[in-house]
């Protein structure tokens, strides 16, 4: 089937819909664009919560910078440095910038749900976009941009893999990858501190509170599709980081964070446990 072709069975989406909204939000190729785009999503517009779209070609919509490479060609810079600083920050901004897309995704792409998932969602999509600006603003303030440095695209990739598949796509997004910035921010927090930038550090504090939050929401729409599959969450999660190849968590964990975030006793003696 032609890509352009839109199967009976799915309709185009109208402006009037909140879930079109985000999903011309994630479509949007410059980030003012899209920034703009999520703060005009209306609250007062229908859901449409069982309707399905036709995913258009080049989702997500992302500028042409930062330019995206291999993890590994990510280069670290020493804290020492303003230029070191601003590259922290910059990967955090791109992280932020994914984590938008992210949301806006998981409204668009997933029919069927009640309307507290969407709304959850697009409360995360709101919170992350506010993080992005607060970065920008501090790369802004440092001397640099949102693009001056390359970026890589991990978060978006695992957004792929699970693109068919609502219970992986909670398992392995918030669950997993989102879930290992609430590891790191203490870290980084602490390096950007210890530079001297109490300004940057009391940004990766906002953020820690918040994304504390959004992994609960990925937490509690998970163990709820597993109560209703019939599933136990520690054994289901597992089965699927096997099949859709996630990566393996290492610690430190930050067990009081992951608390907070709704990991009981029985998800934190497995992650510990490798």
């Amino acid at each position: 089937m032609d890509s352009n072709t839109i199967p009976s069975s799915q309709e185009r989406p109208g402006p009037d819909c909140l879930r079109a909204q985000a999903l011309a939000a994630l479509a949007a190729l410059e980030w003012p664009e899209k920034m703009a785009a999520v703060r005009a999503i209306a609250d007062t517009v229908p859901l449409d919560c069982q309707r399905d779209f036709a995913a258009p070609a080049g989702l997500p919509g992302h500028p042409a910078r930062p330019e995206l490479v291999a993890p590994a060609q990510v280069k670290h810079r020493s804290m020492a440095t303003q230029e070191g600083r601003a590259a922290l920050l910059h990967a955090l901004a791109h992280i932020e910038f994914n984590a938008v897309n992210l949301a806006l995704d998981i409204l668009w792409r997933f029919a069927g749900m009640p309307d507290a998932f969407y709304r959850d969602w697009l409360r995360v999509a709101r919170e992350e976009a506010y993080h992005f600006e607060l970065l920008r603003q501090r790369l802004l303030a440092l001397g640099f941009a949102y693009g001056d440095f390359p970026a890589h695209n991990g978060l978006w990739d695992m957004a792929e893999r699970t693109r068919g598949d609502l219970l992986a796509r909670l398992a392995l997004v918030p669950r997993t990858l989102e879930a290992r910035g609430l590891d790191a921010s203490p870290m980084i927090r602490n390096k950007l501190a210890g530079a001297g930038d109490a300004e940057s550090a009391a940004i990766v504090d906002i953020i820690l509170r918040d994304e504390i939050g959004h992994v609960a929401i990925g937490n509690y729409w998970f163990k709820r599709l597993c109560a209703e599959a019939g599933r136990e969450p520690v054994a289901c999660y597992a089965e699927l980081a096997l099949r859709y190849d996630a990566p393996r968590l290492r610690g430190p964990f930050n067990l009081e964070a992951r608390r907070a975030a709704g990991f009981d006793d029985d998800e934190l003696a497995a992650l510990q446990a490798g």
